[in-house]
Order: C-alpha cells, then structure tokens, then sequence
C-alpha cells in the first residue's frame, strides 16, 4: 500500500540486533532493546510472532543504509498501522466494490478461445465464491458495466469488513493488483496457491501475449504486480500464523 517518502527512511545502520518482544495486543520489534516506530511514530507492534520474527530479520538484514524496497514486511505493517487503523471501513467499502465489476464476470464476446478460456478457469471461481462465501456473481459478456446482484454484494461487503487490519492491508494488494474481489477472497482461503490464483487473473493477458508475443515492458510490470501479490499472501498468512 503506496512507498512511504524516502526521507523518512534515511538512516544509516546504528544498532546490532533485532528482537522481538512481547508488547500490548502482539509482539513488538527492537532494535538493541528500544522498541522500532512507524514513519508516524507509533510502536511497530504486530499480531503474531511469526510476523515479528520477519520484520526482525530483514532489520537484521540492513547493511549500512536502510533500504524500504528490501524490507517488505515492515512497510506492509507499516502501512497497517499509519494508514489502514485510521480507514479500515472506507478501505473495506473500497475493496468491497470490486465485486460490482469482479474481473471474473466481465467476458468477452469473441473470439472463440477466449471465452472459452475464460470460461475454464473463471467459471470454477464463481462457483466457489457461490458456495463458499454465500455469494452468487453473473458474469456478463462485453465491457458495459452490469450490475450484480445487490444481496450478494451484501454478503461479500460483510466478509470484507470482518477482516481485521492486518489481514484487510494484505487484501486491498491482493484485490487491487488482481482486479477481482472473487480471487482475492481465494487467496484468503487457499482455494489455489497464489502463483495459481495471479494467472487466472491474467487470462487476457496471457491470451494478447500468445496471439501478438511478449512486451518486455509489460512483462516487468506483470513481474512486479505478481511480487507484490505473492508478498501480500505471504503476509496475510504470517499475520494469521499462531493466532
């Protein structure tokens, strides 16, 4: 959830070790023994040990300077913390609409292969999400937006909100990134492995790559994007992990 500025990251390397350290509502990270801080000056405390002992290694990891883009988990709890304790309900509401234009309902007319292709792997997720979240999505032919079913919606937004922080920062990448709210709440529940769950996000990628070949440029976007999706899953199951 967006870099934070790199100014405030500007520190050169002046502790020896990381820690972890039982704090009020989870474990808090150390560095020799006083407690690490968000960019907005509140205590790095984090849900599960799991998740702590990551933060702590890659604190460990730094060389002489601090580098965010190398530590993941810290900014992914950061950005919990800061940003998503003070939005949860307009985050959730955020994401939450996704399923008003879920990537798996909108299909296309043509040609032959790809509605077929898409039908293979998207069908089954609809399936799911009607069997397993409660909620029955229709997917529409052509880009013109359709809308679904209000109490489905419902239902979803429900489990949306019910998601604690931690989790609900893992699944705003996982939404955002994928486009659908179907696969995100796959991801959640392990329906896949998430390598699994970014491809069926990329059907029309992949089906624009093997008519017309690789964009190189695409590519590293579609590597990044990817990055992040597996970071963000990793991170919801670490959040998670002992609890």
């Amino acid at each position: 959830m967006g870099a934070h500025r790199m100014s405030e990251w500007k520190l050169k390397r002046f502790w020896q070790a990381a820690n972890v350290a039982d704090a009020e509502g989870g474990y808090a990270v150390q560095l020799d023994g006083r407690p690490v801080k968000t960019p907005a000056k509140t205590p790095l405390v984090v849900p599960t040990r799991a998740l702590a002992d990551r933060i702590a290694a890659e604190w460990d990891a730094v060389g002489e300077q601090i580098d965010p883009a190398a530590m993941p988990f810290t900014r992914s709890s950061n950005a919990a913390i800061d940003k998503v304790v003070h939005q949860r309900a307009e985050v959730a509401d955020m994401l939450a609409a996704y399923g008003d234009a879920d990537l798996t309902c909108y299909r296309a007319d043509g040609p032959r292969g790809l509605i077929a292709r898409q039908a293979e792997f998207w069908d089954p997720l609809l399936d799911w999400a009607d069997t397993k979240l409660g909620a029955r999505l229709i997917p529409v032919q052509g880009v013109m937006h359709a809308p679904q079913n209000p109490q489905a919606l419902r239902v979803l937004s429900d489990q949306v909100h019910a998601l604690d922080v931690f989790a609900l920062t893992a699944f705003h990448d996982l939404v955002s990134l994928s486009g659908s709210l179907v696969i995100g709440f796959a991801a959640l529940h392990d329906l896949h492995d998430p390598q699994t769950l970014w491809r069926m996000s990329r059907i029309d990628e992949q089906w624009q790559e093997d008519q017309w070949g690789k964009d190189e440029e695409a590519q590293e976007m579609a590597a990044r994007k990817e990055s992040d999706f597996l970071h963000a899953h990793i991170f919801f199951n670490l959040s998670r992990q002992g609890q």
